[in-house]
């Protein structure tokens, strides 16, 4: 087919134009890293997003403004403009529903827009997290339906699982192994020759579903082995065994073991819907996945398990958490970035509301956090809002909340109780009746 041909040609003279869809977590860092290669449109249908990045202005803490090259990449709100791309990656949230199955809306509302422009020899690649056989059973009709050409005979298919880890300092798109599976091998070979120049090593498999199948397995590893610590956390609370001394022992094995540790539940895009995605996926199957969904009912227990904790602490100096102060130190769902999504803290807000308590939020990094009884704000004072507080949880392990000496001067006055759900402080299980550690 003469259009692969050309593909090609404009993959090795970088002539290639690139578009994104979705301009968020993945997409946004992957629109920077494809525009120091290739021209890059990238659309998103947030207006306001896109004349931030129009004007230079990142709202990605990964991406600041000066990776922003505007003579290299377009940003745009309008999707017409991706008429002009040869390659279009689609890089869109995958969410749960309430019910916790699959939301494919989005990647639905992505293709139908891609679908209204698709024209032959356009490539398409899915970035999106999702469970196998998304990119060929899903995406692939409604591009189809919608633009009334045919996947392989008019346009190219692959899948891409996103690597992303916000915040990490060591490794990124570009330095991190890409995993490449096309709908057939040429497409592979194809998606491959397009991601070489951007991104690291690059990992060739059978196909979309194999690819889709990758980053399932990488992030329910993640979840299971977190389920497992926080699992052995509760069991040695019972045995009053400090759970995080035990690990850091564990871990001076070299070999047969790597450390995971326990918290007040799993945060962010991926370890706390990846496994529901195969979940659902699976009893299409006839296959039950029952250590999977143990594995996340235990994380989902972590956020009621730690007011539980705080609770506990605060019987100790005889009060209740009905009407009690309660102050969060930390409502990003890890340490020393912003994001929010899938939070614990959230979770944990709502419990504590429930229960009667009253309650106020801080976060070096994050501005707010939305839950179902409103959206809390960061306070600005750090050290009026804890001498505010009967109780402080820390959720997320900041550089400003280790061995933070504010805190550990209140508790060592009995003047504030601590639950520690991160090890943040590096005190000893059992040293101060008010300062609980998970």
């Amino acid at each position: 087919m003469n259009w692969i041909s050309s593909l090609e040609d404009k993959i090795k003279e970088k002539t290639a134009v690139v578009g994104i869809v979705g301009l968020g977590y993945v997409g946004l860092p992957l629109a920077v890293s494809f525009s120091k290669i290739f021209k890059v449109i990238g659309y998103n249908n947030h207006k306001e997003k896109v004349k931030m990045l129009q004007s230079g202005r990142s709202y990605i803490e990964d991406v600041k403004d000066e990776d922003i090259n505007l003579e290299t990449f377009r940003p745009t709100d309008d999707y017409y403009e991706l008429e002009k791309c040869d390659f279009i990656i689609i890089a869109v949230p995958t969410p749960l529903r309430q019910d916790k199955s699959p939301d494919l809306s989005y990647i639905e509302n992505a293709a139908e827009t891609v679908g209204k422009i698709l024209k032959k020899g356009h490539f398409v690649i899915l970035k999106s997290t999702t469970y196998p056989g998304t990119t060929e059973d899903f995406m692939a009709p409604i591009l189809e339906e919608t633009s009334q050409l045919k996947v392989a005979e008019d346009f190219g298919l692959a899948y891409s699982p996103e690597r992303v880890d916000p915040g990490n300092k060591e490794y990124n798109i570009e330095n991190t192994a890409n995993v490449v599976g096309g709908l057939t091998p040429e497409f592979t070979r194809i998606c491959r020759m397009l991601f070489e120049d951007v991104t690291g090593t690059i990992i060739e498999v059978k196909d979309c579903k194999t690819a889709e199948a990758v980053k399932m397995i990488e992030n329910i590893f993640r979840n299971v082995n977190i389920a497992l610590v926080n699992e052995l956390s509760l069991i040695f609370e019972k045995m009053d065994i400090d759970v995080w001394e035990s690990i850091e022992a564990a871990k001076t094995k070299p070999y047969g073991f790597m450390p995971f540790y326990p918290g007040p539940g799993v945060g962010g895009h991926c370890i706390p819907l990846d496994p529901y995605y195969l979940s659902y996926r699976a009893k299409h199957f006839g296959i039950i996945p029952r250590f999977i969904e143990t594995a996340g009912e235990i994380n989902d227990f972590m956020p009621i398990h730690t007011v539980n904790l705080a609770k506990k602490g605060l019987q100790k100096m005889d009060k209740r958490l009905r009407g009690s102060r309660i102050l969060l130190l930390g409502i990003a769902y890890k340490s020393n970035i912003s994001d929010t999504r899938e939070s614990p803290a959230k979770n944990i807000i709502e419990e504590l509301k429930e229960a009667g308590a009253s309650i106020k939020v801080y976060d070096p990094h994050s501005e707010c956090i939305h839950t179902r009884y409103g959206s809390f704000k960061s306070e600005e004072n750090f050290i009026n809002n804890l001498e505010w507080a009967d109780c402080a949880i820390i959720i997320t392990d900041h550089d400003e909340f280790l061995e933070n000496s504010a805190i550990i001067n209140l508790i060592k006055k009995r003047e504030l109780i601590v639950v520690d759900t991160r090890n943040a402080l590096k005190l000893s299980k059992g040293d101060f009746d008010n300062y609980i550690k998970l």
